[in-house]
């Protein structure tokens, strides 16, 4: 007896929900999604990396650093990390790349590690390439400095 009524109400909840879905008009839906759904478009051309090499800003506290430069083909596994190639202690100075902090060095505890930490191992995992591409949202970020320094100028 219970059992038939939750395959009533799962029943009845699954058809409330489809009838909900087919009753939004399409032109209403807010997506970044150019074509009809039921239509598969052709992709855009796949954007460049940005491979200058220049150091970015950050634009918040505590952010990762991008990578500046390609990654393609780089080998991040259990076994190898490519990216300490270049950027551990030991090889920043043939190679001028920055060091990895020393924070990548530290466990969950605090405590100083004489090799990378293994949370910190898998550098894509908060550190990205940037793409030479067109903002697919429009972005009217204000940098915190710059909120501090017209606030400072209205007040004189």
């Amino acid at each position: 007896m219970k059992t038939g009524k939750l395959l009533s109400i799962i029943a009845l909840l699954g058809f409330s929900v489809s009838v909900m879905a087919t009753s939004v008009p399409e032109e209403k839906i807010d997506t970044l999604r150019l074509a009809p759904i039921n239509v598969e478009p052709t992709p855009p051309a796949m954007q460049a990396v940005i491979n200058t090499d220049v150091k970015q800003v950050r634009n918040y506290p505590m952010q990762p650093p991008v990578i500046p430069h390609k990654i393609d083909g780089y080998q991040i596994d259990l076994k190898v990390n490519k990216c300490m190639q270049c950027h551990a202690r030991t090889s920043t100075g043939h190679s001028q790349a920055p060091m990895v902090s020393v924070t990548h060095y530290m466990d969950r505890d605090n405590n100083f590690l004489a090799d990378l930490s293994p949370r910190r191992y898998f550098c894509t995992q908060c550190h990205a390439p940037q793409l030479d591409a067109k903002l697919l949202v429009e972005n009217d970020f204000v940098d915190i400095d710059h909120l501090i320094k017209a606030k400072a100028a209205v007040k004189h």
